[in-house]
């Protein structure tokens, strides 16, 4: 599971709520929620959703760390 810069980036772009994201990349607040906590990876076209919600590239908003004791 990878981390991502989403709150902070939320804060950085007029503080807006995990709602109103919701709202822009079009699923729930829970979504983003679980996605926020690392609790749920997003797909790839919500990733970029949500990337071009804060005009940042990809790796800029989400990271990617192999577990590598799952092999």
């Amino acid at each position: 599971m990878g981390k991502t810069a989403i709150r902070k980036l939320r804060f950085e772009h007029d503080e807006i709520t995990q709602q109103q994201l919701a709202d822009k990349v079009g699923v729930t607040r829970q979504t983003i929620v679980a996605i926020e906590s690392a609790k749920y990876s997003p797909s790839l076209e919500l990733a970029f959703r949500i990337a071009h919600v804060f005009n940042e590239p990809l790796e800029m908003v989400f990271s990617y760390s192999p577990d590598v004791s799952k092999r």
